[in-house]
């Protein structure tokens, strides 16, 4: 299954800048069979849990987050970069690789003591899900754990996410940055 699903993942060296290998999912998406297969994997743990909204991060988090709630008949919560969501909105600032940046999701999006899944491609620094988390906290969310395709394993996010008391699930692991 791991192999498929790491075979199914375009490896492309110096991008976005020399030394960096970029893990794109497109290519997963656009296999039906390794998608499905991703989709199954990730939902399989909380299957008979009463899960009760998906959380995505823009963009891709949003392609599996949908997946996810559909499967597991759950709301979708979309999480999104500062200025687009139309309505009323609560923010919280999170930290990039260099400097920082601005999520925002509708205020009414979670209710207080909500099971939620946290769902993005790939964990790396951990700096976006830690601001995902916080800004779920923030509106009363139970985090019953964060969910990836792709583990960068040489990078803290995993580490980081585990020391806030959320649970990692990721499906490949992959060395480097």
């Amino acid at each position: 299954m791991t192999t498929d699903l790491v075979a199914a993942i375009r490896s492309i060296p110096d991008y976005p800048k020399p030394g960096i290998i970029f893990r794109d999912i497109t290519t997963l998406l656009g296999d039906a069979r390794a998608f499905r297969r991703a989709v199954d994997e990730l939902v399989q743990p909380y299957v008979g849990m009463k899960i009760d909204k998906i959380a995505g991060i823009e963009a891709r988090g949003f392609i599996l987050g949908g997946a996810l709630a559909h499967q597991l008949s759950a709301g979708f919560v979309p999480i999104r970069k500062k200025g687009k969501l139309p309505n009323k909105t609560v923010s919280m600032a999170y930290q990039l690789e260099y400097g920082e940046d601005t999520m925002e999701m509708h205020v009414d999006a979670i209710k207080p003591g909500e099971k939620v899944i946290l769902v993005d491609d790939l964990i790396a620094t951990g700096g976006t899900a830690e601001g995902a988390v916080k800004l779920l906290r923030q509106m009363g969310a139970e985090i019953v754990s964060a969910c990836f395709i792709i583990d960068l394993k040489d990078l803290p996010g995993r580490k980081k996410l585990e020391a806030m008391d959320v649970e990692v699930r990721s499906l490949v692991e992959f060395e480097g940055h």
